[in-house]
């Protein structure tokens, strides 16, 4: 006789409720950044410059992993990526001024 859960649509086999259980399951060493300053968490964005706790997912609980000096530091910290460098685009210019009708000369 196999074994099965009882749930509201019916019942499914133990080894598929398994599967599904595990696929819901945050993964092993997920990395997630809290802002270490006085009053709830808030939006990365409210203070950038503050710094971040980075923890880690280990199966079980977040464990503290290190402290990131800001938020740039705290997004590599938790992606694993390298810093992004800003790379000039040829005949682009933020400071050329648009023809639109609001820039009046």
């Amino acid at each position: 006789m196999e074994a099965k859960v009882n749930r509201n649509d019916g019942e499914i086999p133990l080894e598929e409720w398994w599967k599904g259980r595990q696929q819901r399951r945050r993964p092993v060493g997920q990395r997630r950044a809290i802002t270490l300053a006085d009053g709830p968490q808030h939006g990365a964005h409210v203070s950038p410059a503050a710094p971040r706790l980075i923890l880690e997912w280990d199966g079980f609980a977040w464990q503290p992993v290190t402290v990131a000096e800001n938020y740039p530091a705290a997004c590599r910290a938790v992606n694993h990526s390298e810093a992004a460098r800003a790379v000039p685009v040829p005949g682009y210019s933020p400071v050329k001024g648009g023809g639109g009708r609001h820039r009046r000369r």
